[in-house]
């Protein structure tokens, strides 16, 4: 898969400092200018719904049980490989300093109607809401948040990115 971005967060000092490795699938849904998105109220932003794939599991099966758990998505095909994003961030759990996240980005296609998400606790705390949303308006929103919030979360960088590189790739 094509590296679409190497990312070392400012905070990391030593990069020989204990590390582990986080893999993720990120799913790029487009209907038009419209992309499908989970707005995290804790955050205030948008992002790709996604996440970290379970041991034994493949990427795309990560993509699929995530957009499905996090969507509530139907009838989802076509995935194409569209590219990975990796990034050094800190990571504040005992034991390590580092997270290596890789995150492999799919485009792929959906039903329009979605059926009810299946959060897991700390994604219903953080306020989750999968929703259609304009590609231009989630981008204009983030970058609204990188420069005013206090609250901002580490991911909000990554996914304004992709944000941008999708419109750039995909939409132009």
């Amino acid at each position: 898969m094509q590296l679409l971005k190497s990312s070392l967060h400012a905070d990391i000092l030593d990069q020989s400092a204990p590390s582990f490795t986080r893999k993720a699938s990120r799913a790029i849904v487009l209907n038009g200018d419209d992309i499908l998105l989970l707005y995290t109220k804790r955050y205030h932003d948008y992002s790709l719904p996604g996440g970290g794939i379970d041991d034994g599991e493949s990427h795309i099966d990560g993509l699929v049980r995530e957009l499905k758990e996090e969507t509530g998505a139907r009838n989802i095909q076509n995935i194409k490989a569209f590219g990975l994003y990796e990034e050094f961030r800190p990571w504040y759990k005992p034991g390590y300093d580092i997270v290596h996240m890789l995150s492999y980005c799919y485009t792929c296609t959906i039903d329009e109607e979605l059926d009810q998400p299946q959060f897991e606790l700390h994604e219903l705390d953080n306020g989750m809401k999968p929703m259609w949303i304009n590609i231009h308006k989630a981008i204009k929103h983030n970058e609204e948040t990188i420069a005013t919030s206090e609250k901002k979360g580490m991911s909000i960088e990554r996914e304004t990115y992709l944000l941008k590189l999708i419109v750039e790739r995909l939409l132009e």
